[in-house]
C-alpha cells in the first residue's frame, strides 16, 4: 500500500505532517521534544525545559555531561514533565544536554544542546526582569520565583487553617514540594492581622500546631514560616489531626476571629490510619468550610467524606507531588469565593439572634441513665448537639437531635460515675457556646443476704436474693490457704439463678465468695462470704482385738461412701520397725509379724479421691510369746484315749489336731475350738500304736511348730483287774534313770535343741529345766517345760544370744522322778551383714552393697557420717530383703563413715562398718600469675566433667568479695580493682549443672604500690566573681535517655563540671549541689549534704555513668522535689532552693503541673533544651521570665555559648544577700517575708497565734496576728548574710481597735542577746513611725516620721508602707505617695544568730515578750530602692486602676457557672503602656480519647518496652488516677478495685474511635525504602566514623536526622537582630525610660502548649555606650573563664550508705477479689527511644541482590538534600557532577535554542 509505504504525493502542508507522525507510529518510532531552552536561575543552577513530542511515549531521559570530559549524569522523567532544574554546575564549564523521549524499549532521535552559565548570563536582556514580582504590600520582599496567575482581592477575610501531612510515606525531597506549593497558595491571598489569618498544623502520629492564626502580623512573615518549615515523619492519623485542629485552631486564644469566614485546607497523601468521618462532620457542623487535596496515593472516597459539598470544587487530587501547582488556581479561586460567600452569610446571620441553651436540668437519674432538659436557644435552630463524658476521664459520647427537641435521656451510662454535660445550639453557620452541667449516676443495687450453706468436703452452696434489672451474675470464689490462693475460680450464671453449688473444692479449706449483679458488662459493687469446707473424714471407733505375742486385730467404723481405701501405718515405738498397707474399704485388718512384748502405734488414714484424712491412732503391746505346748494321752481304751493340752489362743491362727497310726495308716484330723484343752479321738484300732500332733494354721497358709505326744489303744483281750495293793513288806529304794545320751546342739543365736534317747518306757513325762551358766544355787531358772515320755527331743527358744546354758532333763514316774542328767549349751552370737562393698561413686552419691548374715533378718539400719567436717549423723532403713543401696545428697570428695546394722529378733546385730568415699569435683593445680597491685589472674587443671566455675576472691583486710562464674571450658580468669599489698583468698568451686563442689583455695598478696612522686593538689577551677556570694540549694537534673548516647553524655558532664566549678564556695557555709539522672525513674547521684569540697564535689561529677531509658521529666521533678529537697538531704531554711534541668526530647509525662507548683513554692528552675528539645515544653519548666530561666541550644557542643550566662543567672539567683524571687510577674532580687514567716495560705495553721482572714476587695488574704503570738522567725533562714546596703520595706497592713496604744515593733531584727538591731516601730498613741539600725562606727540610729499622712496609717484601714533605705537616706512612701525623707549613716550590717519578729512591743525584754494585734496582708524586702516609686498600690481599692493593674486573684465572669481556666496570654509585644485586662475564655470540653496508634515499623536499638495486661472481663467502675507511690510488700487480695476509664468497656467489643494523641514519643524507625530511591525517612544518627577514601557515586542516601534543624536558629538570629536594636534604641533613651522599658521586658512571654511560640534567646549582642550612672545594681557579669588547670587526681569514691530497712507491709483486713476489668487498649507500639550508638563496625561485604519489585511509575527527579549531604559525610555534589531538581516555578525564563533544533 502507497499510504503504508509513506510515499507523499499530497501538497498540503497539514496532511504532510500528520501522515509523518502517522508513519512514525506504524513503523515504531518516537517522536523527539523539541525547543530546548535554558534559563539560569542562579549561580550555580539552570532551568532547562522544552516542548513535548507528539504522540505516545512513556517518559524521558535527561543526560547532562561536562564538555571537559567526565560522568554523565543521567534522570529519568515521567511523560508530564516540561522542565527540570540542573543545580552544582561551574559557571565556567560547558555543558552538553541531550534530552531523549522514549516508549517501551524505544527512544526518539535526542534533542541536544550546549550551555555555559557565564554566557547565558551575559545574553540575559538587562531590560527584561527574570521574574514577575508580586507585590507583598510591604515593598521590602520578593515573591518566590513563581508566578502567581491568580490573586483573590476580595475584600472579605477569612481566617484559614492548613493541615498539611508529614508522615513517612511524602518523603523530605516531596516535602520541599509541599511547601512550594503552601508558599503559592499564601501568596494568592491578602494575608496580614487584620486581613486573612493563616495558620499550619502538621500531623503524622500526634498532630502539632507549627504556628497559630495569630503568630505572624505580614505575608512575608508567613511565606517565610512556609520555608522553614519542618518536615516531622510519623503515621498517618488525619482524623486525629482533624480533631486537633478543630479543638485547637479555630478558638479565640489561636487567632481565630468571630463573624469571619473558616476555612480549611487539609493535603495529604495516603488513606487515614484512623476514623476520619466524626471530626470532619464537627468541623463542617462547625462552619469551616473543608477543602480536600489528595495526592499520589490518598483515598478519592476518603478526600470527599472529609471535604464540604460539593465535591467537584472542594476535592482535588492529583498522581505526583510535582503536579501540585496545577491546582493552586482553581483551589485559590474556590477558596476565594468560598470567602466571600462565607462572609456574605455571616453578615446575615448576625442580624439573627444566636446563644446558648439555658437552664439545663437534670432529672430521672438511675445507675445507667439520666434525662437532660434545656430551655431553647434563641434564633432558628436546626439542631443541638449533647456532649457528655466522665469528669475522671473517658471518650466522649454526643447525641445531636434536632432544634425542635428540648430533652433527651442518655443512656448506657456507667454507674456511680459524676458526667459532664455539654448542651451546643447548631445553627446554619455558628455553633452557640455550651450549657454546661454535671451529674452523678447512682451506684448499680447489689446483691444482698448472701448465704453459704450445705457444707461439705468437697462443695458448699451459695444464694443470694435477686437482684431486680440485674441481666446475669458474676461468681468469683478462690481459697484463702496460702499456696492455693492463685487457684481461682469464676463463673457466670444467668439472670433467673440465685441458687447455685460450687463443686471440686479443696478439702479442710476456707474460701472466700463474691457475688457481682451484673448489668450488661458493667457489675455491681459485691457481696462476698467466707467459709471452710469440711475436713475429710478419717475412720472412727479403732478397737484392737486378739493381741498376742506376734499379731493383733485392727476393726474400725466406717464413716463415708466416698472412701476409696485406707491407709494403715504401725509402727514399733522405737523405731526399728515401720509398716505400711493400703487396703480396700473394708473395717478389719490382722496385723501379723509383730514383735512380741513390743509397742505399736497404728495409724489409719481414710483415701478419698481428694486425698486422705487425718488419722485414727492407737496403740497397743504385744504379748510375751505363751508358753511351750504339750500333749498327754490318758484314758486309754481299746478304740481310744483322751488327749489333753494348755488352752489354746486365737492369736496362733486354727488349730488342728492331727493322728495317724506309727507303722502307717490314714491320717485323721479335727479342727479345735478356742479355749479347747482336751479332745476324746474314738473309733481307733485296738493295741495300736498312734502319733498325736497339735498344730495352728496361720492366716497366710504357714503352720507352727508341731507338738506331737505318741499313745497306744488297749488290745482288745486286755482286761485290767481290779486289785488293791497293800504292803507286806519293806520297799526297798531303786533309783529309776529313764535318760541317757542327752546332747545340746543345733545351736542359733535364739535357740538350742535338746535330745535324749529314752531308757525306760515307764517315764510317763520329762521335765526339762534350762538357766544360765554357772548353775549355783541362786542361778533363776530361765525355762521349764514338760514333754511327754515317749518324746525325746524339744527346740529351746527363745534365748540370748552368745550365752551359756545349763539344760537339765528329769525323769518324771508315775510315782515320783527319776534322776536327772544336765549338759550345757551355748547360743551363737548375734551375726551381722557382712563383706561391704562401694560401686557407682560419683560426686554426691555411692552405692554400697554387703552380705546378708546366715540368720534371719527383720531388716537393714545403715548409719553414715562425714569424717572431716562436722554434720549429723544420717540414718535409713531397708527391709530385709535389700542388700544394697544408694546413698544420694553427700558431699563431694568426702569420706563417710558407715555403719550396717542388721535388725534381728534379739535386737541388733554388730555393725559392718567400712570407710568410703565420693569423687572429687574440684579443680586441681591452682596458681595465681600475673600478679600487679591491683590485679592478679587465677589458672588451674580444667576439671573433666565441669559445666561451669564459680571463682571467690576475697580480700582478708576488709572482707570485700569479688565473684565470677566462667564456663566448663575456662582454664583462667582475672580480677581487677583490688587493693596495692592486700592478702587475698581466690576460691575456685567446680559446678556440674546445679552441682557443685567444695572450694579449692589459695592464699596470694598484690603488690605494693611503687614509691610515689610527691604530690601537689589538684587545680581546682577557680570561682568566677558573679559566684562569689552564692549560697544556695542547687539540684541540676540531666536527661540519661537512650537519645543522649554516651558520647553527649560525657559533653554533658564536662558542661556541668565548669559549671559547678565556677561556683565558690562548696558546702553547708556556701552551695550545697546535688545531681539526679533521669529516665524512666530517676537516680540520685549524691545528694545535697554529700560533699563538703569543690575537689570532692567536681570528681564525683566526672564518674557519673550514664543511665539509658525514657524521658520522664515529670515523674524526675517530683522525684527532686520529695527526696532532696528535705532537711535528710541537706535542705536548709532561708536559701534558694535552685533547679537546673538538661534534657534533649520531649518528657513522656506530664510536667505542667509539678513545675508549677515548684514555682509556686519559691523554687528557681533554668531548663536548657538541646537538638529536639519542645521549647514550649521548656517554658513550662523554667521560671519566669523566661529569657533568664529558659535556653537552647542546637546540639551538645554548643554548651560553651550558654555557659557564662547560665552561671551568671544562676549565681544571681542563688545569692544569700539578694536573691531572685518572681514577684507580680517580675523576677526581682529580694525576699518574700511572708512566705518565711510562714503567712501564706498553706502553711499558716501551723504558726501559733495567727489565723486566716479576708483581706482588700475580700479576694485577697491577709493574716490577723493575735495578741502576744510574737510571730518570729531566727535570721539564719532569713537573712543568713545579712542586709543589703539598699532595700526597700514594704508592708501592707491594717492596725485593729484592740491594737495597743503604746509602741511596737511592725518588723525588727533582734540578736541573741534579744537586743533589737534594725526595725520599724509604730506608736499607736503618738501616731509616729520610727525606723532604726546601727551604722558603720556602731552607733545606734533612729528617724522618726510623723504628720498626717503618717496618721493615716493608724485610721484602721489598709494601708501600703515602703521604707526606702539606702546608704545616706530613709523615705517613708504611704499609700505610693512619698510622705518623708530624712538623713542616715550608712548602715552596718546584722548578725545571723539572733532572730526576727514581727509585732514585738517595745517595752517587751528577753525571748518570751509581748506582741500587738495586727493584720498583715504583703511584706517584702526588695533589694533595690526605685520599687516603691514603681509600685501601683493595685491592692488597695481607693487606689486601683483596672486598666494598668492585673485582674483581681479568682475572679471569674458572672455567667461562669463551673471554674473555668484563664485562656492563654498573647504573644510578647515590644515595650509599650499596659493594656486593658482581656476577656477570660471559656474552656472547651476536653475530647475524646481513642485507641492507640496501628503497630509502627522496629525501633533502632531501642530497649524492649514492658507489654501491658491483657484486659479481663468485666468493666469497673473508672478509678481516680493517683501519684505512683513506693512499691511496697505484697499484700493480701484488697477489696474490688474499680477499672480506670480507658477502653471501651466490653470483653470483646468493636474497636473504639482513636483518642486524643499522648505525649510525644521518640522519633520512628525510617520506613521501607519507596520504589524509586528517592530520600527516606530519617535515621538513628550513628557515632562519626573517620573519614574515608573518596567513593563512587551512589544512588540517594537516608537523610541525617539534623536535616530539619535550622528553624530553630533562625528564631534565635531574629532574636538576636531584635535584641541588637533593643539595645541602640535604649541608649537614646534617658535612663529612668531605661529602666522602666526593662521591668516591662520582663513580662512573661506568651507559654502555651505550642510548638511555634518565641523562639529561645539569641547570642547577646554588642555591648551598647556606656549608660549614665544609675543606682546600685546587682552584681556584675562574670569575667572570662580562666585557662583549664591540670587535672587532679580522682578522690576515692565514698563509702556506700547502709541499706534501709524494709518498709513494714501494709495492714488491713483482706477484702474480696475485684471482679475482671475492662478489655484494655492495644498496647502502644510506637517505637521505642533509640538505643545509645554502638562503635562503628567494619564495612560489610555487598549484600545479596534483592528479589526485583514491580515496575512502579517513573520516579521523580532525584536530588542531594544538603541536609542528607552534611549528615553523612557527603559534602557538597562535585562540579562536573550536578543536582537534579525538579521544575515547581512558572518561571519567565531566558529561550535558547539548542544546536539542531
Amino acid at each position: 500500500m502507497k499510504f503504508l509505504q509513506c510515499k507523499m504525493r499530497y501538497w498540503l502542508i497539514p496532511a504532510f505532517w500528520a501522515i509523518a507522525y502517522f508513519c512514525a507510529i506504524v513503523q515504531g518510532q518516537v517522536s523527539p521534544p523539541t525547543r530546548l531552552r535554558y534559563s539560569v536561575l542562579s549561580q550555580d543552577s539552570i532551568q532547562i525545559s522544552w516542548k513535548a513530542p507528539r504522540g505516545k511515549f512513556g517518559g524521558y531521559k535527561l543526560l547532562v555531561t561536562p564538555a571537559s570530559g567526565g560522568k554523565t549524569n543521567q534522570l529519568n522523567l515521567q511523560n508530564t514533565a516540561t522542565k527540570a532544574i540542573i543545580q552544582g554546575l561551574m559557571p565556567e564549564q560547558n555543558y552538553t544536554v541531550q534530552l531523549i523521549a522514549y516508549h517501551k524499549d524505544k527512544d526518539s532521535k535526542p534533542a541536544q544542546g550546549q550551555f555555559r552559565i557565564k554566557d547565558l548570563e551575559k545574553k540575559k536582556d538587562p531590560t527584561k526582569p527574570r521574574v514577575k514580582v508580586v507585590d507583598k504590600g510591604n515593598g521590602t520582599k520578593p515573591s518566590p520565583p513563581e508566578e502567581v496567575k491568580f490573586f483573590c482581592q476580595t475584600p472579605a477575610i477569612a481566617d484559614i487553617v492548613i493541615l498539611v501531612d508529614g508522615s513517612w510515606s511524602i518523603g523530605r525531597f516531596n516535602f520541599r514540594l509541599v511547601r512550594l506549593f503552601l508558599e503559592n497558595l499564601v501568596t494568592a491571598f491578602n494575608v496580614g492581622s487584620g486581613k486573612t489569618r493563616i495558620g499550619l498544623a502538621q500531623y503524622s502520629g500526634d498532630p502539632r500546631i507549627e504556628w497559630h492564626l495569630n503568630a505572624f502580623d505580614t505575608k512575608d512573615e508567613v511565606i517565610e514560616a512556609v520555608r522553614n518549615l519542618p518536615y516531622k515523619g510519623g503515621n498517618t492519623l488525619t482524623g486525629l489531626a482533624l480533631n486537633y485542629i478543630f479543638e485547637n485552631s479555630f478558638k479565640p486564644e489561636a487567632g481565630s476571629r468571630a463573624g469571619v469566614a473558616k476555612i480549611g485546607i487539609l493535603i495529604t497523601d495516603g488513606k487515614s490510619q484512623d476514623d476520619i468521618i466524626p471530626p470532619s462532620r464537627n468541623l463542617r457542623d462547625s462552619g469551616v468550610e473543608l477543602f480536600a487535596i489528595g495526592v499520589k496515593n490518598a483515598d478519592v472516597n476518603e478526600l470527599q467524606e472529609i471535604a464540604s459539598e460539593p465535591d467537584s470544587t472542594h476535592v482535588y487530587n492529583v498522581a505526583e507531588f510535582d503536579l501540585m501547582h496545577t491546582v493552586v488556581e482553581s483551589l485559590t479561586r474556590t477558596v476565594c469565593s468560598g470567602v466571600e460567600e462565607q462572609d456574605r452569610v455571616i453578615k446575615a446571620s448576625a442580624l439573627a439572634p444566636i446563644g446558648p441553651p439555658t437552664e439545663l436540668i437534670i432529672s430521672e437519674v438511675t445507675a445507667r441513665s439520666f434525662m437532660v432538659n434545656w430551655t431553647h436557644a434563641p434564633g432558628n435552630v436546626e439542631k443541638y448537639r449533647v456532649v457528655y463524658y466522665p469528669t475522671r476521664g473517658g471518650k466522649p459520647e454526643e447525641v445531636v437531635v434536632d432544634g425542635s427537641v428540648s430533652s433527651m435521656v442518655l443512656k448506657n451510662l456507667m454507674s456511680l460515675t459524676e458526667y459532664q454535660i455539654a448542651v451546643f445550639a447548631i445553627y446554619a453557620h455558628t455553633a452557640s457556646e455550651g450549657l454546661r452541667g454535671t451529674e452523678t449516676t447512682l451506684a448499680l443495687p447489689m446483691a444482698s443476704d448472701l448465704e453459704l450453706y450445705d457444707v461439705t468436703e468437697n462443695s458448699m452452696r451459695v444464694k443470694w436474693d435477686p437482684v431486680p434489672g440485674a441481666t446475669g451474675y458474676l461468681i468469683l470464689y478462690a481459697p484463702l490457704t496460702e499456696g492455693l490462693a492463685g487457684d481461682e475460680k469464676e463463673m457466670k450464671i444467668g439472670e433467673t439463678h440465685t441458687d447455685i453449688e460450687l463443686t471440686g473444692l479443696f478439702p479442710n479449706t476456707e474460701y472466700t465468695v463474691t457475688v457481682y449483679a451484673m448489668f450488661g458488662e458493667e457489675a455491681s459493687d459485691p457481696v462476698t462470704g467466707q467459709e471452710t469446707t469440711l475436713p475429710l473424714t478419717p475412720p472412727r471407733n479403732l478397737r484392737i482385738s486378739n493381741v498376742g505375742s506376734n499379731s493383733a486385730r485392727l476393726t474400725w467404723d466406717q464413716t463415708s461412701k466416698s472412701i476409696n481405701g485406707y491407709r494403715i501405718v504401725y509402727s514399733s515405738a522405737d523405731g526399728t520397725e515401720i509398716n505400711e498397707v493400703e487396703v480396700d474399704p473394708i473395717t478389719t485388718f490382722p496385723l501379723k509379724g509383730l514383735t512380741p512384748l513390743t509397742e505399736y502405734s497404728v495409724a489409719i488414714f481414710s483415701i478419698y479421691d481428694e486425698g486422705q484424712s487425718l488419722p485414727l491412732v492407737g496403740v497397743f503391746t504385744t504379748e510375751e510369746v505363751p508358753a511351750q505346748q504339750y500333749l498327754e494321752i490318758d484314758e486309754v481304751r481299746i478304740d481310744g484315749f483322751r488327749v489333753t493340752w494348755h488352752p489354746l489362743s486365737a492369736e496362733e491362727g486354727q488349730h488342728k489336731l492331727m493322728w495317724i497310726p506309727v507303722y502307717g495308716g490314714k491320717t485323721e484330723e479335727v479342727v479345735l475350738k478356742e479355749e479347747q484343752d482336751s479332745y476324746v479321738i474314738e473309733g481307733l484300732d485296738p493295741g495300736t500304736e498312734y502319733e498325736v500332733s497339735l498344730l495352728a494354721v496361720m492366716d497366710d497358709g504357714s503352720e507352727s511348730e508341731v507338738v506331737t505326744a505318741v499313745g497306744t489303744t488297749l488290745d482288745s483281750f486286755w482286761i485290767e483287774p481290779i486289785t488293791t495293793i497293800s504292803p507286806t513288806t519293806p520297799v526297798t529304794s531303786v533309783f529309776q534313770t529313764g535318760i541317757r545320751n542327752l546332747v545340746v546342739d543345733d545351736e542359733t543365736t535364739s535357740s538350742l535343741r535338746v535330745s535324749w534317747d529314752i531308757s525306760d518306757s515307764n517315764v510317763e513325762q520329762f521335765r526339762v529345766t534350762y538357766l544360765t551358766a554357772p548353775g549355783d544355787s541362786a542361778e533363776e531358772v530361765v525355762g521349764t517345760v514338760m514333754v511327754p515320755g515317749n518324746q525325746n527331743n524339744l527346740l529351746l527358744k527363745p534365748l540370748l544370744p552368745d550365752t551359756e546354758y545349763k539344760v537339765t532333763v528329769t525323769p518324771v514316774y508315775a510315782d515320783g522322778e527319776g534322776v536327772s542328767v544336765s549338759a550345757p549349751g551355748k547360743t551363737l552370737p548375734s551375726s551381722g551383714p557382712q563383706n561391704l562393698r562401694v560401686s557407682e561413686e560419683w560426686y554426691n552419691r555411692l552405692r554400697i552393697t554387703w552380705d546378708p548374715p546366715v540368720h534371719p533378718v527383720k531388716g537393714y539400719r545403715i548409719v553414715y557420717k562425714p569424717v572431716s567436717v562436722p554434720g549429723p549423723t544420717l540414718e535409713t532403713f531397708v527391709g530385709a530383703d535389700i542388700n544394697t543401696i544408694l546413698i544420694t545428697n553427700l558431699l563431694s570428695g568426702m569420706d563417710y563413715n558407715v555403719k550396717i546394722f542388721a535388725s534381728q529378733a534379739s535386737g541388733f546385730s554388730d555393725a559392718l562398718t567400712g570407710l568410703v568415699k565420693t569423687l572429687f569435683l574440684g579443680v586441681t593445680d591452682l596458681q595465681a600469675s600475673q600478679i600487679e597491685m591491683t590485679s592478679l589472674c587465677a589458672g588451674w587443671q580444667v576439671h573433666r566433667h565441669a559445666t561451669a566455675y564459680r571463682i571467690v576472691i576475697e580480700s582478708l583486710q576488709d572482707t570485700q568479695k569479688q565473684e565470677s562464674t566462667v564456663g566448663g571450658g575456662t582454664n583462667r580468669h582475672c580480677f581487677y580493682g583490688l587493693q596495692p599489698e592486700s592478702e587475698y583468698k581466690i576460691s575456685v568451686y567446680t559446678k556440674l549443672q546445679e552441682l557443685e563442689g567444695p572450694s579449692v583455695s589459695i592464699m596470694e598478696k598484690t603488690q605494693s604500690r611503687p614509691t610515689q612522686p610527691p604530690t601537689f593538689p589538684p587545680t581546682i577551677p577557680p570561682a568566677k566573681e558573679v559566684c562569689k556570694a552564692a549560697k544556695a540549694d542547687l539540684v541540676f537534673m540531666v536527661d540519661g535517655s537512650w537519645s543522649i548516647g554516651d558520647d553527649n553524655f560525657n559533653k554533658i558532664i564536662n558542661f556541668l563540671y565548669n559549671t559547678v566549678g565556677a561556683l565558690d564556695k562548696i558546702g553547708a557555709d556556701g552551695t550545697q549541689v546535688a545531681m539526679v539522672q533521669f529516665t524512666d525513674d530517676p537516680r540520685t547521684e549524691f545528694k545535697l549534704n554529700a560533699y563538703k569540697t569543690k575537689e570532692t564535689l567536681l570528681d564525683a561529677i566526672k564518674r557519673i555513668s550514664y543511665k539509658g531509658g525514657n524521658t520522664k521529666t515529670g515523674k524526675a521533678i517530683k522525684h527532686v522535689r520529695d527526696t532532696l529537697f528535705t532537711a535528710e538531704a541537706g535542705t536548709r531554711r532561708g536559701i534558694p532552693k535552685v533547679i537546673v534541668v538538661i534534657t534533649d526530647g520531649r518528657s513522656q509525662d506530664d510536667v505542667n503541673k509539678i513545675s508549677r507548683q515548684m514555682q509556686a513554692d519559691g523554687y528557681n528552675i533554668f531548663a536548657i533544651g538541646v537538638a529536639d528539645a519542645d521549647y514550649s515544653e521548656l517554658v513550662s519548666i523554667g521560671s519566669q521570665p523566661s529569657a533568664r530561666h529558659v535556653f537552647f541550644v542546637d546540639d551538645f557542643d554548643a554548651f560553651k555559648k550558654i555557659e557564662d550566662e547560665l552561671i551568671t543567672f544562676v549565681c544571681e539567683t542563688a545569692s544569700a544577700t539578694c536573691p531572685m524571687v518572681h514577684k507580680d510577674g517580675l523576677d526581682l532580687a529580694g525576699f518574700k517575708m511572708m512566705e518565711m514567716f510562714g503567712l501564706v495560705e498553706k502553711d499558716f495553721s501551723s504558726v501559733e497565734g495567727v489565723s486566716m482572714e479576708p483581706g482588700t476587695f475580700n479576694v485577697y488574704p491577709c493574716y490577723q496576728l493575735h495578741k502576744d503570738a510574737l510571730v518570729s522567725q531566727p535570721t539564719k533562714y532569713l537573712h543568713p548574710e545579712g542586709l543589703p546596703s539598699d532595700y526597700t520595706i514594704s508592708f501592707l497592713f491594717r492596725i485593729l481597735p484592740d491594737t495597743p496604744q503604746e509602741p511596737f515593733g511592725l518588723w525588727e531584727i533582734l540578736n541573741k542577746n534579744s537586743d533589737p538591731l534594725v526595725g520599724i516601730i509604730l506608736d499607736n498613741g503618738g501616731k509616729t513611725l520610727t525606723y532604726f539600725n546601727y551604722d558603720r562606727m556602731g552607733n545606734f540610729q533612729t528617724v522618726t516620721f510623723e504628720g498626717p499622712e503618717i496618721r493615716k496609717i493608724f485610721h484602721g484601714s489598709f494601708h501600703k508602707l515602703h521604707v526606702v533605705i539606702s546608704k545616706t537616706l530613709v523615705k517613708v512612701v504611704v499609700d505610693c505617695k512619698q510622705v518623708g525623707e530624712k538623713s542616715i549613716n550608712a548602715s552596718a550590717n546584722i548578725t545571723s544568730d539572733g532572730v526576727e519578729v514581727l509585732g514585738r512591743m517595745v517595752r517587751s525584754r528577753g525571748p518570751n515578750g509581748n506582741s500587738a494585734p495586727f493584720q498583715l496582708q504583703m511584706f517584702d524586702i526588695v533589694c533595690s530602692t526605685s520599687w516603691a516609686n514603681r509600685d501601683k498600690c493595685c491592692e488597695l481599692p481607693g487606689l486601683r486602676d483596672d486598666k494598668s493593674c492585673p485582674a483581681l486573684p479568682h475572679s471569674c465572669p458572672c455567667s461562669e457557672t463551673n471554674e473555668i481556666a484563664l485562656g492563654p496570654a498573647g504573644p510578647p509585644g515590644g515595650p509599650g503602656l499596659r493594656g486593658p485586662k482581656g476577656q477570660q475564655g471559656e474552656q472547651g470540653p476536653k475530647g475524646p480519647e481513642g485507641p492507640r496508634g496501628e503497630v509502627g515499623p522496629q525501633g533502632p536499638q531501642g530497649p524492649p518496652g514492658p507489654q501491658g495486661p491483657s484486659g479481663l472481663s468485666i468493666q469497673g467502675m473508672p478509678g481516680m488516677p493517683g501519684e505512683k507511690g513506693d512499691k511496697g510488700d505484697t499484700g493480701l487480695p484488697g477489696p474490688q478495685g474499680v477499672p480506670g476509664g480507658v477502653g471501651s468497656p466490653g470483653r470483646d467489643g468493636s474497636p473504639g474511635q482513636r483518642g486524643f494523641p499522648g505525649k510525644d514519643g521518640s522519633s520512628g524507625p525510617p520506613g521501607p525504602p519507596g520504589p524509586i530511591g528517592i530520600p527516606g525517612a530519617p535515621g538513628v544518627p550513628g557515632i562519626t566514623g573517620s573519614t574515608g577514601p573518596q567513593g563512587a557515586l551512589g544512588p540517594p542516601g537516608v537523610p541525617g536526622p539534623k536535616g530539619e534543624r535550622g528553624e530553630r536558629g533562625d528564631l534565635q538570629s531574629q532574636a538576636m537582630v531584635r535584641a541588637v536594636a533593643r539595645q541602640v534604641c535604649e541608649q537614646l533613651i534617658q535612663s529612668h525610660m531605661a529602666r522602666y522599658t526593662a521591668i516591662l521586658n520582663q513580662i512573661p512571654s506568651h507559654s502555651s502548649s505550642i510548638r511555634t511560640i518565641q523562639g529561645p534567646p539569641g547570642e547577646p549582642g554588642r555591648p551598647g555606650s556606656p549608660g549614665t550612672p544609675g543606682e546600685q545594681g546587682p552584681p556584675g557579669a562574670p569575667g572570662f573563664p580562666g585557662n583549664a588547670g591540670v587535672p587532679g587526681t580522682p578522690g576515692e569514691r565514698g563509702i556506700t550508705g547502709l541499706k534501709g530497712e524494709k518498709g513494714s507491709p501494709g495492714i488491713g483486713t483482706q477484702g474480696p477479689r475485684g471482679p475482671p476489668g475492662p478489655a484494655g487498649p492495644s498496647g502502644e507500639s510506637r517505637p521505642g527511644s533509640p538505643g545509645p550508638p554502638g562503635f562503628p563496625g567494619p564495612r560489610g561485604p555487598p549484600g545479596h541482590l534483592g528479589v526485583p519489585g514491580p515496575q512502579g511509575p517513573s520516579g521523580q527527579p532525584g536530588y542531594c538534600d544538603p541536609s542528607s549531604c552534611s549528615a553523612y559525610g557527603g559534602g557538597a555534589p562535585h562540579p562536573d557532577e550536578p543536582e537534579f531538581t525538579p521544575v515547581h516555578d512558572e518561571l519567565e525564563a531566558l529561550e535558547l535554542w539548542g544546536s539542531g533544533i
